[in-house]
């Protein structure tokens, strides 16, 4: 296909390109190159303006991406070929984008990406379009957060290739995500689910210390794992948030409330932890949340709530209690109002109702 340039001075023969318009009839040019040995077609859409140096770029990406296409997945090294998609996330691993992440959202993130290296990893990553990232999430269609997940970590991939100069675009920016199957996240307890675990497992012991240290400081298991003796000073206690302490640092010094101080005084604890397992040592995050679980079960309370849920429900109390927005994101560690103002406005809108109540019983007429 012959391109004329954009400064007039003369045009440049390009290969393996063709043109066909869409349903309104605007003009899409690609690039199509095919291979043997049973390999897929590189079809890659240029979305640069033609005849300019942008244009030209785009097309010697497409060029070597068909050539990747034709290659052999590993090189003479045995690492992932250039331009692959297994290529494009181990640089990606190696880069301040994804160390800085939380070392929990690193081992999702490249899990992830992993699986999708399993069965794609050999193709040239410059061919992945929105449809085949929609196709990703569809899989998952029965887990949405799954889906979700997937999305976004090629989101963030390609957010990366492309401030890099390894990609042109973004596939998964046009991929949306796909509505939860349970919108408001994590289940809520409720006062019952408290009373009823409170019932089973009296002051003094393990699981009600657990329940009274998640409900009184509204902090994550993986703050809750590290509570100890050392973090008291001057009746509060004083820790940095675990998640997203790479990124920032976000202090708290929770006053001991007096169900708190009293749990802690009833019950045996670690010397440096709080609350440690059958060997005496500190629980794992994982751990801490899975013996929870079954203090839950034997307590005969929701199986669908978990330690999180404990956060809700202390989010819920004070957003009642008249707290804002900002006290509120003070104490549970957000950094936007977005989060806090789903409490406050379902507070508000529970007192609205109670107070509009009467009227519905309208006028009474003499």
């Amino acid at each position: 296909m012959k391109i004329r340039l954009k400064d007039g001075v003369g045009t440049l023969d390009y290969n393996f390109l063709f043109c066909d318009r869409d349903r309104h009839g605007n003009r899409r040019i690609y690039f199509r190159r095919r291979h043997g040995a049973g390999l897929p077609a590189t079809k890659i859409r240029l979305r640069e303006t033609p005849g300019t140096p942008a244009f030209d770029l785009e097309y010697r990406r497409a060029f070597q991406a068909s050539l990747t296409a034709a290659a052999p997945a590993m090189n003479a090294a045995g690492k992932p070929a250039v331009g692959t998609v297994s290529w494009l996330c181990q640089e990606y691993y190696a880069t301040p984008a994804f160390l800085g992440l939380g070392t929990g959202t690193r081992k999702v993130r490249r899990r992830i990406l992993d699986a999708i290296c399993d069965r794609f990893g050999r193709l040239p990553y410059a061919l992945m379009e929105t449809k085949h990232v929609i196709k990703l999430r569809d899989e998952k269609a029965a887990f949405p957060e799954a889906a979700n997940a997937r999305i976004k970590a090629l989101r963030q991939l390609f957010r990366w290739a492309k401030e890099y100069g390894h990609a042109t675009a973004n596939p998964a920016r046009e991929a949306g995500y796909l509505k939860g199957n349970n919108p408001d996240g994590f289940k809520a307890w409720t006062e019952a689910d408290v009373r009823q675990f409170e019932a089973h497992h009296p002051l003094g012991s393990k699981a009600r210390l657990a329940l009274d240290l998640a409900l009184y400081t509204g902090a994550r298991r993986s703050d809750l794992v590290r509570m100890g003796p050392q973090m008291e000073r001057d009746g509060a206690l004083f820790f940095s948030e675990q998640k997203g302490s790479a990124r920032i640092t976000k202090s708290h010094a929770i006053p001991i409330l007096a169900p708190l101080r009293r749990s802690l005084d009833a019950t045996p604890t670690g010397h440096l932890v709080y609350m440690v397992n059958q060997y005496g040592a500190p629980y794992s995050v994982e751990g801490f949340g899975q013996w929870f679980k079954l203090r839950c079960r034997e307590a005969g309370v929701d199986p669908a709530v978990s330690l999180h849920g404990l956060r809700k429900l202390g989010a819920q109390r004070c957003a009642e209690a008249g707290a804002s927005e900002h006290q509120i994101m003070a104490l549970f560690g957000w950094t936007s109002t977005k989060q806090a103002a789903l409490y406050t406005r379902k507070a508000s809108r529970v007192k609205l109702e109670r107070e509009a109540v009467a009227a519905l019983l309208g006028v009474h007429r003499g």
